[in-house]
């Protein structure tokens, strides 16, 4: 079993920044894709950003130029740059890991930028 604990969300104002980290804890568990993925309220859970173990990254298309995905793998933690926030970045935010025989999310962090 793979536990995730995610931290740093919070307020921040409209061109504000947040980082999000998220660490992954268990036995036996290499992580693969780590991700982060977030959901407003009444929307649907999309991607924001993905990396791989070799440092390959997706963005999603509001995400990229802004924010900025990366991971220690020595920690099995993933982080969350976020920069230039804005209102509608307000969301839940999940980090997601994908391993060899499963996928783990964690519990979520709010983000809110006011503006």
């Amino acid at each position: 079993q793979v536990q995730l604990v995610e931290s740093g969300g919070g307020l921040a104002q409209a061109g504000g920044s947040l980082r999000l980290s998220c660490q992954a804890s268990g036995s036996s568990f290499s992580a693969n894709v780590m991700g982060w993925y977030r959901q407003a309220p009444g929307k649907e859970r999309e991607l924001v950003a993905t990396i791989t173990t070799f440092g390959g990254t997706i963005y999603a298309t509001s995400a990229r130029g802004r924010f900025t995905i990366s991971r220690d793998n020595d920690k099995n933690t993933v982080y969350l740059q976020m920069n230039s926030l804005k209102p509608e970045d307000a969301a839940a935010y999940y980090c997601k890991i994908d391993t060899a025989n499963d996928d783990y999310w964690g519990q979520g962090t709010q983000v809110t930028a006011s503006s």
